[in-house]
């Protein structure tokens, strides 16, 4: 009786074990059900809303205008005191008392820079900050290219797994055929052996390939926050949203090239502070003496002007120094123009030769080669041999794989050229 009920007790359990896993496996079924698909814009977008990286750059923007308020002010004003006449030989050493000329002091002090100094420093912080704005449009752009790639790569993986399940049937049919002859005594266990194999062998692809989702998922949820698993339709990666000639024309407009504009401006900028050193500064200084009682209490007030009158060696300097720096900047920026119109237009050659090769694959690669797997499996089924289907087989693999690659190749390429000019929300 005691082992009566312990079996009963062991089928409720399991009972339940097996309802568990049933509505657990419904839940994921209809949470994918509802979730909406996203769509690659939407991606973008959300993923540049909450970007920290674009946060930091947000910051440094905010923190170059905070500085830009104070570049060309006043410097705070000093406060003097002291004991100006003060006696240290006799006859009255030391004393404040003993000479009518001691007195204690208070003053304030105030150095007034040249205009040109301060206007040079107003325009550096100005340029400072277009240099943080670009920075950041840069990164916007980066960033956005960054999780169109990571969305592609989720994007890329399923259609190269939907290209290999679709084989799974004639892989079970093969396998049918190759037992149907062994049993009618025509065939061999070789061929169906090695049917079995290459049901294996495309189990094992399978499996890879959902490794590799599961590592394009991850590589999405890093930009969104979420895990993502429904895609919506990919746009047209055979058309660019931005004319190609007007990208390869508008070379110093796109993102990667703003950041060479603020740099050439922050060193014109540090250029005009150098030169600015050779106009005089001024200071200008106010002292209260107090003396002993019955003499009268006295004012000081004096004006000086630095005299920058040996430039050869110091204030000529240092305009030699940044005149170099600015003319530093210019040739990197050319250089870097040059490469940037090298980029677009070799990524503009080689997205528009993927898409010549995708469209082979379309029309005639592919249905070529699944022609020939079927003829293949139809003539061993009529007595033939096995080995042009195997045959057959890999090659249809090795085709599918190699067009899911190009797919993703063009479309990688189609997001480096579509994230090159600003947009009102990548710029700050």
């Amino acid at each position: 009786m005691l082992s009566f009920h312990l079996a009963r007790r062991d089928v409720a359990w399991g009972l339940a074990v097996v309802l568990a896993i049933t509505l657990s496996g419904l839940l994921a079924v209809t949470a994918q059900a509802t979730e909406s698909p996203l769509t690659l814009e939407a991606a973008v977008q959300r993923g540049v809303a909450q970007a920290p990286l674009l946060a930091a750059r947000s910051a440094d923007t905010d923190a170059m205008r905070e500085e830009s308020v104070r570049a060309g002010r006043l410097p705070d004003p000093s406060l003097t005191f002291g004991v100006a006449n003060y006696p240290v030989t006799a006859p009255g050493a030391f004393s404040l008392r003993s000479d009518g000329m001691t007195m204690r002091t208070v003053g304030v002090m105030q150095t007034i820079p040249s205009r040109a100094t301060r206007d040079a420093e107003r325009s550096l912080a100005s340029a400072q900050i277009d240099a943080a704005e670009a920075d950041h449009t840069a990164t916007a752009q980066t960033v956005q290219e960054r999780i169109a790639d990571a969305w592609i790569g989720v994007w890329a993986t399923q259609q190269k797994r939907v290209l290999l399940a679709e084989l799974r049937d004639e892989s079970a049919l093969a396998v049918k055929f190759t037992q149907a002859r062994l049993r009618g005594g025509e065939g061999s266990a070789a061929d169906a052996l090695a049917a079995r194999a290459e049901t294996a062998a495309l189990d094992n692809r399978l499996e890879a390939v959902d490794a590799d989702l599961l590592a394009a998922q991850a590589s999405l949820q890093r930009w969104l926050g979420q895990s993502v698993s429904v895609l919506a339709e990919a746009p047209d990666f055979g058309q660019l949203p931005v004319n190609p000639d007007r990208l390869e024309k508008n070379i110093d407009g796109q993102a990667p090239m703003q950041v060479w504009q603020a740099r050439e401006q922050v060193a014109q900028a540090a250029l005009a502070q150098a030169r600015a050193a050779k106009h005089p500064d001024w200071n200008l200084s106010l002292m209260y003496g107090k003396r002993a009682p019955g003499l009268s209490d006295m004012v000081t007030l004096q004006v000086g002007v630095s005299l920058p009158l040996f430039t050869r060696n110091r204030q000529d300097r240092g305009i030699s120094a940044k005149q170099a720096q600015s003319d530093a900047v210019q040739d990197a920026h050319e250089d870097a123009r040059r490469a940037q119109r090298e980029m677009v237009e070799r990524t503009v050659a080689t997205w528009q030769g993927w898409g010549r090769q995708i469209q082979r694959y379309q029309e005639t690669l592919l249905p070529l080669d699944r022609d020939r797997a079927k003829i293949a499996l139809a003539g061993y089924r009529g007595g033939g041999s096995f080995q042009p289907w195997l045959d057959a087989r890999r090659d249809d693999i090795e085709l599918r794989v190699s067009y899911a690659e190009a797919l993703a190749a063009r479309a990688q390429l189609w997001a480096a050229l579509a994230y090159l000019l600003p947009t009102p929300e990548t710029t700050p």
